[in-house]
């Protein structure tokens, strides 16, 4: 019997020591934002949030990631024409309130073409 407690012993003190030698997959991190415009202040932000859920897919398959976890980050409007916003959206272009749920924020204002452009930031983590 002794014999025995002695080999699952070492077993298990090998198995602990793999435990923690072993290099552990790391959590990686990456923000993306996404920016979309509509006729309608809330098809802009839908659009856009599905525009960031589609990045974070592209992301998960080009970093062989199991899975994604979504968690919101404010980032600033992301104008489409830069040259007649050089410094970023107006704040007289900004619409209030930003639109924030767990996953996504998303921040929005009047466009320069059309009526209604958001930008969704989130930050991606996956392994």
């Amino acid at each position: 019997m002794a014999k025995l407690f002695r080999r699952v012993s070492v077993t298990a003190l090998g198995v602990a020591a793999f435990a923690l030698y072993a290099p552990a997959a790391e959590a990686a991190c990456q923000l993306i934002k996404a920016t979309h415009s509509a006729l309608s202040q809330v098809e802009a932000a839908q659009m856009s949030r599905a525009l960031a859920l589609s990045s974070a897919n592209d992301l998960k398959l080009a970093k062989g990631w199991s899975y994604v976890s979504l968690t919101a980050h404010k980032v600033k409007g992301d104008p489409f024409w830069k040259m007649v916003r050089p410094d970023g959206v107006p704040q007289d272009a900004q619409l209030k309130p930003d639109i924030v749920t767990p996953r996504f924020y998303t921040t929005c204002f009047t466009g320069v073409v059309v009526p209604y452009v958001c930008t969704t930031g989130s930050n991606v983590c996956g392994q």
